[in-house]
Parts: C-alpha cells; structure tokens; sequence
C-alpha cells in the first residue's frame, strides 16, 4: 500500500510553487506554503487568489470549492513550519547552492520519514540530495507550468532513490489526476531536454537574420500545429530561466551543442530583455507581465502584400505534377479564383488527376465548406494537358514533380524556353536546394521556393523561400499570391529543411536518440512532448505517420549541410528504415500498427 500524504509543504511561491499549492489542495490535501519573507508570501498567496478567482469567474471551480481550497493553506515564513508535514516540495530559482542550502535545512527541520522534493527541470537531483542525510528520501517532481493545468508530471529518482519512495509519489500523482512519467536523473528529463534543444535551435535561426521572429513563429504553429511559436514561447519561460537550462544541460549532458546557448540569449539576458515579465524580450509587450504584444520597431508594417515592393500580377497559373501535392495545390488555386493549367506525363494521369480534385472538392460539398456553385466554378477554371507547351501564357508556374534534382532541373529549362519573360517560376521542394533549380534556367531571378505541405487544401501555410538570386519582386509577388490563397507566406533563405523541418526534425532525431539510450520509452517521451509541452503528437507518434525513411532522407539533408554533429541520424532511425519498418504504410515503425 502506497503511503497516504496528508499534509505538504512547498517551499517557493512564485508562478510555479503557488500552482503547486493550489493542486494539491484542490484535491483535498492540506498545504504549508513557505517563503523567505512577507513580502514575497504576499506575492503568492495573492498568485494563488488570482488563479482561484480566475477559475471561478470560468466556471471551472464553485466559489465554495474555491474557499474550501484556501482553508487547506497555511501560509509562513521560514522552514521551521514545515516540522510536521509529509512531504515537502522544493520550486525555488534554479540555483544548485541555494537549492541544496535550502535542502540541508530541510534535513534539519523535518521528520526523518519525510520524503523530500524538487521541481528543478534540469538541475542534478543527485547533487541536490547529497545535501541532506537521506538521499535514498529525496526525488524529483516536476510539475510543468501552469501547475493546475498541466497533466504531466515528471517523477525523476536518482540512483538511491528508494523503491518505496518513487512507488508513493506515483501513487500521489495519480490521487493529483496527474500522468507521470517515471525516469532516471539526466539533465533536461524529457521534456526539457527535448524541448530546449528546439527552442536555442529557433533562437539561432533568428540570430542569423535567417526568418524573422514572426515567420518563425508563424511557421511552427501553422506547419506542425503547435500551441505557440518557439520565441513567443522563450518570452512566456523567461530568457533568464531558458539560459540557465540550457547552460545546464550543456555542462551536464555531454556537452552537446543542441543545448549550448545561442550567443544571443545571453546578450538578451545581460541587457534585462527577459520576455514577458520584464516587458520585453523577442517581442515588446504591453507591460512587464502582460501577455499583450504590442507593436515595436521590427514589426512588420501592415500594408497590403498585393502592392508590396513591385509585387506582379497574376491571374493564370501552371501546375506541373500528378502527386497528391500537384492535386492539392490545383484545388488551391481555382479555389481562389485563378485560372489553372494542369500539366501531367500523359491523359491518362491528367484523368486521374481530375478525378481526384473533383472527390476532394465534392468532399467539401458534402461537408458543408463549399457551396456547389462554387465547386462548378472552380472546376470550370482548371484545363487538363499533358504538354509543357499549353504553359506559354501563364504568369505563374508551380511545379509539383518528384523529389530528384535531375527531373526538376530538366523541367525548369523546359520552362525556360517555354514561357514568356517576367513569369513567377517556383517550386514546391522540401529539400533540395532552390538556387540548384534556378540555376537551370536563364531568369535565377524569377525562381522561387513555394512549400505547400500537404494536404495542401487544409494546411494554411506556405514557406517562401528565396535564393540568393530571387528578386524582391519575385519574393513580393510570391507573398501576394500566398495571402490570395488565404494562406500564410512566411519567407525565408534557401537552406536544408527551411524553417519548419529544419526545426522539427532535429528534434524527432533526438527524441530517437533518447529511446536508443533507454532513457525512456516511447510512450513516455510521446506522453511528456503531449502533456507537457502541449504538443499535437507525440515524436514518435509523428515519426510513424510521416514515415521513417522519410525522415531519415530530411534528416540527413540537414546533417550534409549544416554538418552539426548533433543532426547526425541516430543509428536506431537508420537500422528501422533499413529493416523496412517505416511507420504506418508498412504497419510497423516506432510501433506496431498491424492491428489498427
């Protein structure tokens, strides 16, 4: 039998210890909540007032429920009022010596039988009990902010950590309606140590002058549907908070240089643009606190993209491919009222073709999206050819053709030749180099990136990607058409992976990485990037729809290029691809999906 925690203090009461406090005497347990004076017990105890009031102004919490929750709190200052209690949780800043001064204390006051917590997210819990005379007594509990919302909790044991100990504390988190995920003491657990890695990643991009903050943001929202973009997020952790991990993680795991702060967070940190709390940060905000962004001297200016630096017109466009992206991108634009060419290898492709746009559009007939006449419409717009010749007129040519430079760069000289002077030429690659297909042409400077991801009718983002060829009125041009579609355009420069899986994948890499050191399981890490960090799906979840081999081939684009030894495929990724099992179209990945 797990052992019953009545009472439970918490040392810190700042955002995350007063999230803490409110958890567990939501669910019934009585709470001692100590700070170092009463100034700063004020401040939490008027934290917690203002979560509780706003739950009940929801209607997530009664009012007596809520009154009931603050009777359960007694509030003090100094250690020596937790004497008494069970268990004591530690959410102080992340400093190691403060952390085991306040642990030694802790030894000194409690009972011999109280199991001792931290909320650190990348501190050495080891270290942390070694303070004390009952490592065996000590564990991590990482609770992820805001504390009453988040299911995920991170149970992390050391070493010595007794079994007993990590049973109780799981039987806790479950008593908390909490999911725990139970793993060893290495930096960063999982969440952090994937997360982090991506967010410092993000900061670098920006750093370069590669996208700007908005692109950036906008791009991982849109194309992987995350619940904020990473420098949004930086901002709401705090610049100050997100260097220490990472500085942490880079000191303790292996120095890997995912996780060696980007020169820029510093430079932020030491100039005291700390994100939201201190009002500034990658964003300006309303106030210190405010979660409001407000406009700043690197906002972009609201003018219509359509007049923006010399931006051309377009009113018929050519779409080369029979793909389901070529298909997809058809839709698109006679959707929007463009007249579209729909070029193929022959009829009998441009039948199948047209068969599928008119089963996706009579789709959205059926579902209510679209009216019939505006099905009618957009079909009577499309013209079906199976020759590059019928592309002479069009102003915008759109290819959608298997992913190999050779065919690519065989068809945009055929375009060359074809077309007429000043037409947008773009392709739809998601990773190979866009100046290598300009480069085939005479026009490098008409030539641009348009990445649809699919399926192309849903997804409401396009990456724009310009050479260092491109013209400003063909990247101008480019962004009208985007924001005609109804899509976002987000621009970037011509590098492996663009924004989005240049993001994305190094991070399905290392989430890859840690199940090969048996850190954690599957399930787990999908569990920790779901609950903890909000995430869609899960890394392994993802893997298995996108397709190992697949991933493995963007995988190792990014490594050619960027030649970061931390992008480096992880030999588990390669031996799973080489043995067939590439996810849900072969019914074995990363899981079993026979049965499904």
């Amino acid at each position: 039998m797990a052992r019953e925690f009545s009472t439970v203090g918490v040392v810190g009461l700042g955002t995350m210890g007063a999230g803490i406090v409110e958890v567990f005497a939501r669910n019934g347990i009585d709470v001692v909540a100590v700070e170092i004076s009463a100034p700063a017990l004020e401040r939490g105890r008027a934290t917690l007032k203002g979560s509780t009031d706003r739950a009940v102004a929801k209607g997530k919490l009664a009012e007596a429920d809520r009154d009931a929750l603050h009777e359960r709190v007694h509030f003090a200052v100094g250690l020596d009022a937790l004497h008494s209690v069970d268990l004591v949780i530690e959410a102080v800043p992340e400093h190691l010596d403060l952390k085991q001064r306040i642990f030694a204390e802790l030894d000194r006051v409690c009972r011999p039988e109280t199991i001792l917590a931290t909320n650190t997210s990348s501190l050495s819990v080891t270290e942390i009990s070694v303070a004390t005379s009952r490592p065996n007594q000590v564990i991590g509990i990482h609770f992820f902010n805001p504390a009453p919302v988040m299911k995920l909790v991170e149970v992390v044991r050391t070493v010595v950590t007794a079994p007993e100990v990590v049973a109780d504390v799981e039987a806790l988190c479950a008593r908390l309606g909490k999911v725990d995920v139970t793993i060893n003491d290495r930096a960063g657990f999982i969440a952090n140590a994937l997360l982090f890695g991506y967010l410092n990643h993000a900061v670098g991009m920006f750093e370069s002058h590669y996208a700007t903050r908005e692109d950036i943001d906008a791009a991982m929202k849109l194309g992987c549907g995350l619940p904020m973009g990473p420098l949004a997020l930086m901002d709401l952790i705090g610049l100050d908070t997100a260097y220490e991990i990472l500085d942490t993680m880079y000191r303790r795991g292996g120095r890997d240089r995912r996780h060696a702060p980007v020169p820029l967070l510093k430079q932020m940190v030491t100039a005291g643009l700390l994100g939201r709390k201190s009002g500034r940060g990658f964003y300006t905000y309303e106030r210190p606190g405010s979660p409001v962004v407000v406009p700043d001297e690197t906002t972009p200016l609201a003018t219509d993209v359509a007049l923006a630096d010399g931006a051309r017109a377009i009113a018929k466009v050519g779409v080369v491919g029979s793909g389901t992206m070529a298909t997809g991108i058809i839709e698109v634009f006679a959707k929007a009222g463009y007249e579209v060419v729909s070029v193929t290898r022959g009829m009998e492709k441009s039948a199948k073709v047209c068969e599928a746009v008119k089963t996706s559009l009579n789709k959205g007939v059926v579902r209510g999206k679209l009216a019939e006449a505006d099905r009618d419409a957009a079909l009577g717009r499309i013209s079906w050819s199976a020759t590059l010749d019928h592309l002479a007129d069009v102003d915008l040519v759109v290819e959608a053709v298997v992913e190999e430079l050779s065919v690519k760069k065989a068809l945009f000289a055929s375009l060359d030749e074809i077309c007429k002077p000043g037409v947008l030429l773009a392709t739809t690659t998601s990773s190979l180099p866009v100046i290598d297909v300009a480069m085939a042409t005479q026009r490098p400077a008409d030539v641009v990136g348009l990445h649809f991801f699919n399926p192309a009718p849903v997804m409401p983002l396009v990456e724009v990607v310009r050479t260092i060829r491109t013209s400003p009125e063909a990247t101008a041009t480019a962004r009208a058409v985007c924001a005609a579609l109804g899509k976002t355009g987000v621009v970037c420069g011509d590098r492996s992976g663009f924004i989005v899986n240049a993001l994305l994948f190094p991070y399905l890499n290392d989430a890859v990485k840690m199940l090969e050191a048996s850190y954690s399981t599957a399930d787990d890490i999908d569990h920790a990037m779901k609950l903890g960090c909000g995430y869609p799906m899960g890394p392994f979840e993802l893997l298995d729809v996108v397709g190992l081999d697949v991933s493995l081939a963007i995988q190792r684009e990014l490594y050619l290029e960027l030649r970061e030894p931390g992008f480096a495929p992880a030999p588990l990724l390669e031996h799973l691809v080489t043995a067939g099992y590439l996810g849900r179209k072969t019914r074995r990945g990363f899981r079993d999906h026979s049965h499904r």
